[in-house]
């Protein structure tokens, strides 16, 4: 099953790194993966726009129309699927530093189920207050740093020491390709591409 590894990523994830790392399934079980978890957040944003409103402090609740939600919510899931590459080919470049000699299997199976946790924050969006959003979403960022942390020695063949300044350096680099994601979104917000709002 292709979602076969989300239970053990929460009820004993090193083990379960240990059961992928064995495992080392085609590319194709992590691009899927991403490509099915990646949803979550779309989806629900979308119902979430469209549907419920967002509520930001005292003020009126802001609902999108369908076609701008969906314009959205498909944005979303594209940057989300290639954000999540690009962190993958990222891990795989950073690994020569580090004496790592991953795959591309390998650096998008790390890439793939250390974003899990954020992209179930998308079930978040289903309340959607901002402040629950932000402490969901702290949750979310600080297991999958978990995860990236202890995941990364295992995966990647290396000492826990190495291992530790290796998950530290993706981390570096996902907040910058985070930033970057962030900053792309205000920019198209700010210009009103795409987006027209309900009364």
């Amino acid at each position: 099953m292709l979602l076969n590894h989300i239970w053990g990523l929460y009820a004993s994830p090193k083990a379960e790194w240990q059961e992928i790392d064995k495992k080392h399934e085609n590319y194709v079980y992590p691009l899927s993966h991403i490509a099915i978890i990646a949803l979550i957040p779309a989806i629900c944003s979308y119902f979430a726009s469209a549907q419920i409103g967002w509520s930001i402090g005292v003020g009126d609740t802001i609902k999108l129309t369908h076609e701008s939600a969906m314009f959205m919510s498909v944005g979303m899931y594209f940057g989300l699927f290639f954000g999540v590459l690009a962190l993958a080919i990222m891990i795989h470049d950073l690994a020569e530093v580090f004496d790592a000699e991953p795959t591309m299997t390998q650096s998008l199976e790390l890439a793939a189920y250390t974003a899990t946790p954020l992209f179930m924050v998308g079930f978040a969006c289903l309340y959607p207050e901002l402040w629950v959003i932000c402490m969901v979403g702290l949750v979310g960022l600080a297991y999958s740093v978990y995860l990236l942390y202890s995941g990364t020695p295992i995966l990647m063949h290396i000492p826990e020491e190495k291992g530790f300044i290796y998950a530290s350096s993706v981390v570096t680099c996902g907040l910058v390709l985070l930033s970057v994601l962030m900053a792309v979104s205000i920019i198209l917000l700010s210009s009103g591409a795409g987006v027209v709002y309900t009364s």
